[in-house]
């Protein structure tokens, strides 16, 4: 795998001690996250039996998706603030199994209110894991290398997807099974590796390098010297803009509030399509097993291209455009999926969508996190984070609605076309504005 790519240029030491850490940490977080994702968005397959067995509309389906992201934005700071206080190994144990067994209890839902109540409990429970992860990566990972590394971690997301589709598909056709229903055994089975998972990080995971035993002693000094030396040093010219900022200041900082916005369209759209896509494709009258298949097909390409896209933002040191292109692809492919009722078509245009909500996430995170200090990156990260994800709120709602008024999943998707728009100018206009800013620094 070798995720770094570190040059051949630079000094044996580096290239040593990032693989090593590489290696270490990265496959752990990957594999947590897939589980993570797999058990956010397993209702939508189970949604293929579950809302008629329930009896929810495809409003409260979307109402109920998105109560997901209230609990989790409204959690997401004080999640990962308590991180920074108790330890990465803690906390992050401390979630998966938390998470774990209130997924579990997704199997016993019986109407909307309590399939309300449930998706609540679940953003709860897995708030402060993505940026708690994401912050874990500062302690470990130089800025330089942060864009492939945050795009590695994050393909565990349209993995999931991939992997996770026909596996779900599968498990539905247990149906019966015990006096079980399929969508319950989903839940169920879903959930338990979670709580393994949760055990494991508590017993392997290091709170930083300076607990990390398995480095050299001349590896773990450089390393910390090095992160060192970044936190201490100026971006692009400038110090950092939420540089010794309280909690309350990083929140309404402007940079965190744009990058917030910025996040909210690809954020919007991937939690969106992850929950409503496989009822979009089952709308074509194909089988749950056609449907997952189907359903993986996005998430395989996306799975590529995010690795490729992320590397190339780091060797070309270039986070803006990286960032601002997929976003303008996600509105175009969006608005598209309007023009077609065909099969072949609307799957295209959702390859389109799903490899551009994917690929933006590895330059847009490694310029936020060079955006915030290190004093201010942990309310900073969660921040973005919880404020972007009102989007995949909006959007799992939003299209709920519209379908339920108007028959229509392509014109559910057209909050998100507007959403994932305006991040696009966003990004370009507060690039030009930095890097505007930065000429008189570095002249």
């Amino acid at each position: 795998m070798a995720p770094t790519n570190v040059p051949d240029a630079v000094p044996e030491i580096e290239r040593a001690t990032l693989r090593r850490v590489t290696w270490r940490i990265l496959p752990f977080l990957m594999l947590a996250y897939f589980i993570a994702f797999v058990d956010r968005v397993n209702a939508g397959f189970a949604a293929l039996q579950m809302n008629h067995d329930i009896g929810l509309s495809a409003a409260q389906f979307g109402l109920g998706g998105g109560l997901f992201y209230v609990s989790y934005v409204l959690c997401e700071v004080p999640s990962n603030l308590a991180m920074e206080r108790f330890g990465a190994r803690i906390w992050i144990a401390r979630i998966m199994i938390t998470w774990g067994l209130v997924s579990a209890t997704m199997a016993f839902v019986v109407g909307p209110v309590s399939f309300y109540a449930v998706r609540l409990l679940l953003g709860a429970a897995e708030a402060g894991f993505f940026p708690g992860v994401i912050l874990y990566l500062t302690y470990w990972f130089p800025r330089a290398y942060r864009g492939r590394i945050v795009a590695v971690f994050m393909v565990a997301i349209p993995i999931s997807s991939f992997l996770g589709s026909p596996i779900s598909a599968a498990i539905l056709n247990t149906d019966g099974m015990l006096g079980f229903r399929g969508w319950q055994w989903l839940f169920i089975l879903e959930a338990l590796p979670a709580v393994l998972l949760g055990v494991i990080a508590f017993a392997i995971l290091p709170d930083g390098p300076a607990q990390a035993r398995w480095l050299a002693p001349q590896q773990r000094a450089w390393l910390q010297d090095r992160l060192s030396a970044e936190r201490a040093s100026v971006v692009d010219g400038q110090a950092a803009p939420a540089r010794h900022l309280s909690v309350w200041q990083v929140m309404r900082n402007r940079y965190v509030l744009a990058a917030s916005l910025i996040y909210a369209g690809a954020s919007g759209a991937s939690q969106c399509l992850s929950l409503w896509q496989p009822q979009i494709i089952k709308s074509f009258g194909l089988t749950n097993l056609e449907t997952g298949l189907l359903n993986s097909v996005p998430f395989g390409i996306a799975s590529v291209l995010m690795i490729l896209w992320g590397r190339s933002s780091d060797r070309k040191r270039e986070r803006v455009w990286h960032t601002a292109l997929p976003l303008g692809l996600l509105a175009l492919s969006l608005a598209a999926s309007i023009a077609t009722a065909q099969l072949l078509p609307t799957i295209l245009i959702l390859c389109l969508a799903v490899t551009a909500t994917y690929t933006v996430k590895g330059p847009f995170w490694a310029l936020s996190t060079e955006w915030l200090s290190a004093g201010a990156a942990a309310a900073g990260i969660a921040q973005i984070n919880a404020i972007g994800n009102i989007g995949g709120f909006v959007g799992t709602y939003l299209l709920g609605v519209i379908k339920d008024a108007t028959g229509s999943y392509p014109l559910g998707l057209l909050p998100l076309v507007i959403l994932s728009g305006l991040g696009c100018l966003l990004v370009i206009g507060l690039g030009r504005g930095r890097a505007q800013a930065a000429a008189p620094a570095r002249a």
